[in-house]
């Protein structure tokens, strides 16, 4: 029986990631990671004695080579579920494919419309936007600040990012006193920060990805604006750091607990994984595992689980994704449901603030 198993043919698991490109902090380690958690799943004897096999496409954040890619993935490569791929955009225009293609998405992007309303084939593991903003306002109403300026870059995680703060803004007490966008591709915000600073808010949050926030926090830093600035979970990497050098100082952001894993109490749930994660990705790439292959690293692990309960078909995988319940993972303590392919709470955020170029627990 045994020998049987071991000769039956590969469980093939789709990938679509931005290796290259502008989204490359993201898609580099997510594909790293992916295929770091396979080799290691196969090297212990695979899921119910068959190897996985992953088959990777770089998307370099084009959505409409996401969508051929995915439609690769599905009619040619025939895998019975995908993991990613690393942005919004990408996802939103990957869904339709495989929606009618009945394969389980699990995507590694962060928009709130990904899984709001629910798709029957469509999970996610980053943490929703919505939780981000709302880390941020509880601390900002914590300190009694009110005033707020916000600039979002022009892109589909920005605009996301930019509905919520606008959406949760009364509830917390906070008044928007500017509200302004910045693209994809800017290399220099001064005249929306100098706009900024007229309106004198008590923070700024800037919403975006890599390498626009790095370029608010440098010319923020040439401008001498002494308002607290805060950034979103897009940009939770010692990546920004590098990219906004000494202007990174002092800036804070909802980020998951990969970034300050160290630091957290023994009796953390996550804090096992987020360990073993870290130290298996240094051991693999000599760099740091971050936020982005965490990930990766939940959407495998989340797989390999569901493949175990509800065998290798994509409606068993679906199935067995929405039965999954208190999943510690890297982003948080996932628990799907028939009403939420999201799977996390507010918990799943901690707030970090950078200081001496590394990243520290805000009390």
């Amino acid at each position: 029986m045994s020998t049987a198993a071991l000769a039956a043919p590969p469980i093939k698991i789709g990938a679509l990631f931005a290796v290259t490109g502008p989204a490359s902090f993201l898609g580099e380690p997510e594909r790293n990671t992916a295929q770091m958690v396979v080799d290691e799943i196969n090297k212990a004897g695979g899921v119910k004695g068959r190897k996985l096999e992953l088959i990777t496409y770089d998307t370099g954040g084009d959505a409409t080579k996401a969508v051929q890619l995915a439609n690769k993935l599905v009619k040619n490569d025939q895998v019975v579920a995908i993991i990613g791929p690393s942005t919004t955009g990408d996802t939103m225009a990957v869904i339709p494919v495989v929606e009618k293609a009945q394969v389980p998405l699990i995507s590694c992007s962060a928009g709130i419309k990904i899984t709001e309303p629910v798709k029957k084939w469509v999970f996610k593991t980053a943490q929703n936007d919505t939780l981000a903003v709302a880390r941020i306002y509880e601390q900002l109403k914590k300190e009694r600040k009110s005033k707020v300026a916000i600039l979002t870059v022009s892109d589909s995680f920005g605009s996301s990012g930019r509905e919520q703060l606008k959406a949760q803004a009364k509830h917390f007490g906070i008044q928007i006193v500017s509200d302004d966008t910045y693209g994809p591709k800017d290399t220099d915000m001064t005249p929306q920060l100098t706009k900024i600073k007229s309106a004198k808010p008590d923070a700024i949050i800037c919403w975006g990805t890599n390498p626009g926030p790095a370029v608010i926090a440098r010319n923020a830093k040439q401008l001498g604006l002494a308002i607290p600035l805060y950034m979103s979970h897009g940009v939770s990497s010692k990546k920004f750091i590098e990219l906004a050098g000494d202007a990174a100082e002092g800036i804070r952001l909802p980020s998951g607990k990969v970034l300050v894993a160290d630091l957290l109490p023994k009796s953390d749930r996550q804090k096992g994984s987020l360990l073993a994660f870290i130290k298996d990705y240094q051991n693999h790439y000599r760099a740091e595992g971050d936020h982005f292959g965490g990930h990766a690293w939940d959407a495998m692990m989340l797989l390999k689980g569901a493949i175990e309960r509800g065998g290798d078909t994509p409606a068993g995988i679906r199935n067995a994704l929405e039965a999954t319940r208190n999943f510690a993972g890297i982003g948080g303590v996932f628990s799907y449901s028939a009403k939420d392919h999201a799977g996390l709470t507010k918990d799943a955020f901690t707030l970090v603030e950078v200081r001496k170029k590394d990243w520290v627990l805000v009390k």
